[in-house]
Order: structure tokens, then sequence, then C-alpha cells
């Protein structure tokens, strides 16, 4: 007899259905799981030995053959433990193999019998949705796995509740979605003294998705406006919320099944490896550009990254999505992000400032900001320099508007911006090319007139060009404005690049 149990394996954002095969026979007793496991996957035998012992149940003295199937898809990943020992129990006649059928599991196995959480239970929840199955799972993640909608969930704490559940003996309760997290927005803009002109880039940028870059001297305030940015972002819409939180669940990230409605920030330190960043590693997982998706990356210290580092976002933060390849496998994530960037314009960070400056300015400038790459900076759409802050700044009061103000315009930008692209694909101005740029970002006649001039001048790329444009629809959006005209092109020329970095 063979018992068949439904498990689900990760591929990026993608569960791809697997049958545990569970067969014993009368050969010489052994363990053997076979289907191309990994490590943790081949160590389920002692797991799932020493759980079935907990409840009391000891395997027969008989050759137990698991297959995983489809064999030539690789099995990663502690989750495989509950199907087994369901496979298992199944074969042994300690549950119903036709009940089993009609459920997708997944869950790791402690020593004692518990069901302990595993990543990727909202995918394996949808998937179960979508097979018209239903989910056991571990208790704790059942909050998680209610997110997915019309689908059975028994969240289980253990091998034995979940046995007397199947036998029904004593039902599971019905897990139900965890609530949206509340998290803090962080500081206020009316905390930032001065910097107008930068305080003006972050509203732009925050309506319209777009990449900003700061630079300025040490203390002049580049990370305190990044840290005001989650303040005057809008908040994820439903499908968006899944999105992020499918990123999240596969990373194991996903804390108690509660899903945020708040725009992910995340800003890893400048030693950050290329597999942290954008993701992969000897197991695939979600770099700091996926767990951004939808919000904000953060990279502060720029030039302080590695080179190799940095040019490996390039091609994440054209397309919206990251490829890792590997000789047996093929994984996507998803990295629509905004980046948010802040940098020293030297390695001592005063070359304005000739009484602090190093000896070896300005050289020492030209070869900090080389270790930034010229086609990096050419998908940032914004560039302001931020100045120091005087003493006369500081001692005025606080502005009269704050993050309230700001959030407001930005959010009636962003619902013009809805409206627009409705049907199109693009949810913001940042993503628009193409006809579509086109159609809705062609500027006036003087408009046109000015983008064409600055753009000879200027020595504009195709895709800087393009850029001016996406920036100046969403200042004309920030102004109510209909049509996109010279004084939006000014401004958005304003905040390109002057010459490329040598």
């Amino acid at each position: 007899m063979v018992a068949v149990v439904s498990t689900v394996a990760y591929l990026g954002l993608e569960a791809r259905a697997v049958e545990v095969q569970v067969q014993l026979s009368t050969n010489v007793p052994a363990f053997v799981i076979v289907g191309l496991p990994d490590k943790a996957v081949a160590e389920s035998r002692e797991r799932v030995r020493a759980a079935l012992s907990a409840i009391g149940l000891a395997l027969p003295p008989k050759r137990i053959t698991v297959n995983l199937s489809p064999a030539d898809l690789p099995k990663e990943g502690s989750h495989f433990d509950l199907p087994i020992a369901l496979g298992l129990l199944a074969a042994i006649g300690a549950t119903d193999a036709e009940s089993l059928s009609h459920y997708v599991a997944v869950g790791e196995l402690g020593l004692d019998g518990r069901i302990a959480a595993s990543p990727g239970v909202l995918l394996a929840a949808l998937h179960a949705s979508e097979q018209g199955k239903g989910l056991i799972c571990p208790a704790v993640q059942g909050a998680e796995a209610a997110w997915a909608g019309q689908v059975e969930v028994l969240a289980a704490p253990d091998l034995l509740a979940l046995l007397a559940h199947l036998k029904g003996t004593t039902l599971l309760p019905t897990p139900v979605p965890g609530e949206a997290a509340v998290t803090a927005r962080g500081p206020d803009l009316k905390q930032v003294k001065g910097q107008e002109t930068a305080k003006r880039a972050l509203e732009i940028a925050a309506a319209g998705g777009h990449n900003l870059l700061m630079s300025g001297p040490p203390g002049a305030g580049k990370s305190l406006l990044a840290a005001c940015l989650p303040g005057i972002l809008p908040s994820l819409t439903p499908t968006e919320a899944l999105e992020v939180s499918m990123v999240q669940s596969v990373a194991g990230e996903l804390d108690g099944g509660r899903m945020t409605r708040s725009r992910p920030f995340r800003a890893p330190h400048h030693s950050a490896s290329m597999p942290a960043l954008v993701g992969g590693g000897l197991k695939v997982r979600p770099g700091e550009i996926s767990l951004a998706h939808l919000g904000v990356l953060f990279l502060d210290e720029l030039p302080e990254f590695q080179r190799a580092v940095l040019d490996s976002l390039r091609q994440p933060l054209e397309t919206g999505n990251v490829s890792v390849a590997r000789a047996n496998t093929h994984v996507t994530f998803p990295a629509r992000v905004q980046l948010v960037a802040a940098m020293n314009p030297c390695r001592c960070g005063h070359l304005g400032d000739a009484s602090l400056a190093c000896a070896r300015a300005p050289r020492c400038a030209a070869d900090y900001q080389a270790r930034v790459s010229g086609p990096l900076l050419d998908r940032i759409d914004l560039h302001v320099e931020v100045q120091a802050v005087s003493a006369a700044d500081l001692t005025l009061p606080p502005p009269c508007e704050g993050s309230a103000e700001v959030a407001e315009r930005v959010a009636r930008a962003r619902a013009a911006q809805t409206v627009r692209f409705n049907g199109h694909g693009p949810r913001t101005n940042a993503e628009a090319d193409g006809e579509l740029l086109d159609e809705v970002a062609t500027p006036d006649e003087p408009g046109r007139k000015l983008l064409a001039d600055a753009a000879a001048a200027m020595r504009l790329s195709a895709r800087g060009y393009h850029r001016v444009l996406r920036v100046a629809r969403t200042i004309a959006d920030l102004a109510g404005a209909d049509t996109v005209g010279r004084i939006h092109i000014a401004e958005a020329l304003s905040y390109r690049r002057r010459a490329p970095v040598n």
C-alpha cells in the first residue's frame, strides 16, 4: 500500500504541488527519503521518528520509502516533516488516508510532537485554495493561512490534536485572519529644520514612487529625512498588502500571521552582501530589495557598499523583479521598490568647507563618488544637495507644515495616478513607460522646447529624458494640473544630476 499526502515546494513566490508517497515493505528495515531532498528534508527522518514516539507510536520494523514527487524538483525546507509524518500514519492505519487526500499539509515537527512554524504558509494556503483543498498547518500560523480566503484551515498545535480532529473526537478551532499590525510611522517632518529643497524632493518622491539620492555633509539630516518618508507614504491597498505578505511569508518574517498596511521600509547596512541585498544564497531566499517590495529601500552611505553589490541593483530597479539563476532552479522575486539613498560628497564629508576638508580635496571627492557607477545614478530620478544646517536654522520654531499635511497632498497625487493607470498595469508615475508615458506626460509646447534644449545641454540619456517626464508628471499631479507645463519640466530638470561621475 502507498499512502499519499499533498504538500508544496517553494520556488520564489510560487508554490509547486508535491506528492509525499509513503510505502512500507517487508525488506530490511530502513527509512529512506528520495526525490531530491536537501539536508533539512533528509533530517526529517529523525524528527518524524521522535515525534511519533512522543505520541506513543513506534515505526514498524519494515523498509519505509518516502518519495517526494515530482522527483526532479528540488525539495528544500523543514515544512515536509508534517506531510511525511501524516503519510506514515496513514500507511500504518493510524489515520484515514482518504480524509488526508482533501488537504495540503505543511509544518515542521518538534521531537515532542509539536507542530512548529515554517516559512511560506500563506503561499501554501493560496495554492490549496486554487486546488480546492484545505490546508493543515501549525497553529501559530493559522491566522496567516486564513488570509487565503475560502479555504478550510486545520491549524494544529501538535500531532495528537490533529489526529483527534481527523477522527472527529476533538475539533480544532477555526482560525481567523490576523489583524493588520499598527506600525510606527517614524519621525515627523516638523522635526526637520530648514532643508526646504530636500523636503520638497522627498514629497515628490513619495507622490510618484521615484528614486531619490541625497548628498550632503555629515549631520545635515539626510537619514532623518529618509526616516520621515514612511510617514507621508499612503497605506497599501488590500491587493498590495497581500503581495507584500507573500514575500514576508516565504522569508519567514510574517509575524503571527498579522498583515500590515504600512509600506515596507528596509535599511540594510553597507556591509550587506549581494545575496543579502538582491536575494540568492545556498537556499534561495528573497533579499532586501524584495522584502522592500512596494515600499522603500534606504541605502545610507551609498558609496560604502561594494561596487558589484550596487550594480546588481540596476536590473531590478528597471524591471521590478529579481531573477536568481542556479544550475538546478530559476527563481524570480518581485522587487518593485522606491530607492532612497544618502551619501557624503567625499570620504571626509566636508568637501565644501575649506577649514574642515582633508588635504586630498577635491580629488578625494572624485575618487569617492566614482564608487557609484554612472548607470546606477542614471536610474535615480531625483538628485538633491542637502546643505549643512546653520545655527540660525536650529533656533527657528518648528515648521507649521508636518508629515500629516504633506501626506494629504501625496495621497491626492497617488489617487490621481490610480485613476489614470487603471487597467494599464503601472501603479505610479515612476512605473509608466513607452506609449503610456507619452500619452500621460507629454508636455505643452513651451515645456517640450525646454526639455529638448535641456536634454541636449545636459546630455541626458534616453532613460534620463523619460525620467524627467515622469517626475514632471508627478509635480503636475501635486499641483492638480491636467497637463505637464514648462514650470513642471523646469522643476523636474533641477533634480537631475548635473555631470557624470568620473
